[in-house]
């Protein structure tokens, strides 16, 4: 697993996308917000929790952008660990033009993180068409419903063909690095909980768990993977867990999900 990263800094992961995280040694479960800069401009995916605010917040001050210079805030759905702070960043912006863009069916819940005052700043994906462009850098906007919110999508960024997916491909990650580390021999093994090669962690059992856990139906999840199957992508970069950064890694893990059972309730109650 990669130590060499400086994780109370940001760190780029690919041209003009920074992963501007908190990373807590105690803790399984990493919110990992990203920030995208093009020229004078950027754009905070899944800002994260209101206890984050600071960190992440440093994090983008570190970049060298300024929070006025933040005009679209993307929150891909609803749940505080994402959204928590939501005000915080709106407050810090302080930017009349600023956007909260989000699938419709979002709103309603969104609504609870600011004030009345505010609710005007709230855009759907729909109002863009499913594109946002800023300085000439297109981000896209693919719907995956119910995976596992009702109004949950996923962002492709075009220049760098990276897709940031939010809760997909996500992880609990009992032992976390910034990037996925898979070996050769993963495709071909058949046990994930007990490594043909010895090692003492794999990440799969993790990213399996999660989506079993989190995601509502095999259905649902089955869905959203074939949406991603549609897309060239140099990088998956999801909320939690880590990031996905080798084509073959991104391929074997889709595969993985696509087929995956007992996903949510078909685990409880599975379809005849």
């Amino acid at each position: 697993m990669n130590h060499s990263f400086e994780y109370d800094r940001p760190i780029k992961i690919a041209d003009g996308v920074f992963w501007v995280g908190f990373y807590d040694e105690t803790s399984n479960f990493h919110c990992n917000p990203y920030l995208l800069i093009e020229s004078n401009q950027a754009v905070l995916i899944d800002a994260g929790s209101r206890p984050d605010f600071a960190v992440v917040m440093s994090k983008i001050l570190q970049t060298g952008i300024h929070p006025k210079q933040i005009i679209a805030l993307i929150y891909q759905h609803y749940d505080p660990d994402l959204c928590g702070s939501m005000l915080n960043v709106v407050d810090i912006c302080n930017n009349q033009h600023l956007k909260i863009i989000s699938e419709k069916n979002n709103h309603i819940f969104i609504n609870y993180y600011i004030g009345k005052d505010k609710h005007h700043l709230l855009q759907s994906i729909d109002e863009h068409n499913n594109i946002f462009t800023f300085n000439g850098r297109a981000l896209q906007f693919f719907k995956i419903p119910y995976a596992h919110c009702e109004g949950s999508f996923v962002t492709y960024d075009v220049k760098t063909k990276t897709l940031f997916t939010s809760d997909l491909f996500g992880s609990f990650s009992t032992k976390w690095g910034l990037y996925i580390e898979l070996s050769d021999a993963c495709p071909i093994c058949r046990d994930y909980y007990h490594c043909m090669k010895g090692k003492d962690y794999c990440p799969l059992p993790d990213i399996i768990d999660f989506h079993r856990r989190v995601m509502p139906s095999s259905r649902s999840l089955r869905y959203a993977i074939k949406v991603v199957k549609e897309l060239d992508i140099s990088m998956i970069a999801p909320q939690h867990g880590s990031i996905i950064a080798k084509k073959h890694d991104i391929d074997f893990i889709t595969d993985i999900l696509y087929s995956l059972d007992k996903v949510g309730i078909d685990a409880i109650e599975p379809l005849s």
